[in-house]
C-alpha cells in the first residue's frame, strides 16, 4: 500500500477502503506521509467527496490516532459541540444545567480563532482556571464533580490537529466530510455516550445557508449513531449574536448573570435549554422534552445550576468569588458606544464584523499564537426586530487601548442595518433526532 495509489484512487472518484484511510492517517501522524502528499489527498477529497462509509472510517481512524478516553465506569456522560459563532457561550450554561439535573458532562473545548470565540479562552478569563488535564486528573474530577472542561491534549486526536492545520493553508476547509470527521473524531475520542451538536447557520456561521448546515448536521449525527453514541443535532440561527456579550470575561459574566437570574437569558438561554433538554432526553433522565424543560427550569430557579458552575470553577482552580461578584473578572479601562444614525427597526446585523471588531480590540486571534486580552469586547444593546430611535446605543465597546478602539469602531461601520421593518428571526431551524 502506498500514498501515490491512494491519492490517484480518490482523484479518480473511487471509494477508499478502511485499510487505505487508516494507512494514510497512521502514517501521516508518524511522519512517513509528507505534507505534500496529505495535501494532495485532501484536495482530492475536497473535489471528489467521501461517502458515508468513507467519512465514518476517516473519523474512526482519526479518533484512534491517539488516546481514547473510556468513560464507561462513570455511567452515562454527555458532550456537546457548536460549529462556532459569535457570543455563543452555551457550554457555560448547558453544563451546569444538565449536571444539576444529575447527568454527567465531559467537554473538550477549543480556543477562539478568527471572528468566533472559544470556550477555553472564556474560562481562562477566570483567574487561576486550569484547562490542561492529563487523563488521570480528568477522570478524577469527573468522578468527584460529574463534570470537567479541558483543552485538547497533544495525545488526543493528533491526526485531527495535523490535518486541521493543513486544511487551513490548502483551501480545503470547506469540505463537509472533512469538517464532520474533524469534529466527530474528537467527540468519539472523548468517550461521551451522548452527543448533542449545535450546527450554526447564517451570516456569522461557517455554514452560511440552511441546506449546508442540514447536510453537515446529518453527516455528524450518522457518524455518532454509527459509532454507538446517542446523537442528535439542532440547527440554530447565527444571523445575529446568540447572546449580548462578545468577549471572554464579558461572556463569562453574561453566563453567570443568566444562571443567577440577574439577566434575562434571551436567545442564549433558549438555545442552551434546547441543547440541555436533548441531553436529558437522550439519557432517559427525562420522560420527554416537557419533563426535561421542567427539570431545567427548576435547576435554574433554585440556583443549583449556578452552584454547579461554582463547583466546576473551584475544581479547576478558578477564583470562585466571580460567582457572587462578577467584578472579580477582568474589566476594560475604556468604553465607547455605537449609536443609531436613524430611527426605525433593527433589521440586520453583520455577525462577522462584530466578531472581527472584538478581535481588533484584543478579544480574539487572527493567528493561533496571538495573545488575547480577556477584558475587552462588545456588548450588543439591540436585537433584530427591536425599535430603534436615532441616537440609541446599538453596541458598547470595552477596550484597553484607544487606538484599537478607533480601529474597532471603523470595523463596525454599516454593521447594523436600521429599516422600516424586520423579518422575524427563527432561532431553531431544525432538530435532527
Amino acid at each position: 500500500m502506498n500514498m501515490y495509489d491512494i491519492i490517484a484512487k480518490k482523484r479518480d472518484g473511487k471509494k477508499l477502503s478502511y485499510a487505505e484511510i487508516s494507512y494514510f492517517v497512521n502514517q501521516y501522524v508518524l511522519g512517513a506521509v509528507k505534507d505534500y502528499q496529505a495535501s494532495a489527498l485532501l484536495m482530492a477529497i475536497y473535489l471528489r467527496g467521501l461517502d458515508d462509509y468513507e467519512t465514518a472510517h476517516l473519523t474512526r481512524s482519526m479518533a484512534e490516532s491517539g488516546d481514547m478516553i473510556n468513560l464507561d465506569s462513570l455511567g452515562l456522560v454527555a458532550d456537546k459541540h457548536s460549529t462556532g459563532g459569535v457570543s455563543d457561550s452555551t457550554t457555560l450554561i448547558v453544563l451546569p444545567l444538565v449536571c444539576a439535573c444529575g447527568l454527567k458532562m465531559a467537554k473538550m473545548s477549543g480556543r477562539g480563532l478568527g471572528h468566533t470565540g472559544g470556550t477555553i479562552d472564556k474560562l481562562e478569563a477566570i483567574a487561576g482556571f486550569n484547562t490542561s488535564f492529563d487523563i488521570n486528573a480528568f477522570m478524577s474530577q469527573m468522578k468527584s464533580t460529574g463534570c470537567a472542561i479541558t483543552a485538547q491534549t497533544p495525545r488526543l486526536c493528533p491526526a485531527d490537529k495535523l490535518l486541521y492545520s493543513l486544511r487551513n493553508v490548502t483551501a480545503t476547509v470547506g469540505s463537509i466530510p472533512l469538517i464532520a470527521s474533524s469534529i466527530m473524531s474528537k467527540k468519539l475520542a472523548m468517550g461521551a455516550h451522548i452527543i448533542v451538536l449545535d450546527v450554526k447557520t447564517g451570516n456569522g456561521a461557517f455554514m452560511k445557508n440552511l441546506s449546508g448546515a442540514q447536510k453537515l448536521a446529518k453527516t455528524m449525527v450518522n457518524i455518532g449513531r454509527g459509532a454507538g453514541r446517542r446523537t442528535c443535532a439542532i440547527i440554530s440561527d447565527m444571523n445575529q449574536p446568540l447572546g449580548n456579550a462578545i468577549g471572554n470575561a464579558l461572556e463569562v459574566k453574561e453566563a453567570i448573570d443568566i444562571l443567577s437570574g440577574a439577566q434575562d437569558g434571551g436567545d442564549l438561554l433558549k438555545v442552551s435549554m434546547t441543547i440541555a433538554s436533548k441531553m436529558l432526553c437522550l439519557a432517559q433522565a427525562a420522560k420527554n422534552e416537557a419533563d426535561a424543560a421542567q427539570m431545567l427550569k427548576y435547576a435554574l430557579n433554585n440556583k443549583s445550576a449556578l452552584r454547579k458552575l461554582s463547583e466546576l470553577i473551584k475544581a479547576q482552580n478558578g477564583d470562585v468569588k466571580v460567582i457572587d461578584n462578577t467584578s472579580y473578572l477582568p474589566a476594560a479601562r475604556i468604553t465607547a458606544s455605537i449609536a443609531a444614525q436613524k430611527s426605525g427597526c433593527l433589521s440586520a446585523v453583520d455577525c462577522v464584523k462584530l466578531g472581527e471588531a472584538a478581535g481588533v480590540l484584543g478579544a480574539g486571534r487572527a493567528h493561533k499564537d496571538d495573545i488575547i486580552d480577556p477584558a475587552v469586547g462588545l456588548v450588543v444593546k439591540k436585537r433584530i426586530g427591536d425599535t430603534v430611535k436615532k441616537g440609541d446605543i446599538l453596541a458598547e465597546l470595552h477596550a484597553n487601548d484607544e487606538s484599537l478602539m478607533l480601529k474597532a469602531t471603523e470595523r463596525l461601520e454599516n454593521c447594523f442595518t436600521v429599516s422600516q421593518k424586520a423579518r422575524p428571526v427563527k432561532l431553531i431551524h431544525e432538530v435532527i433526532d
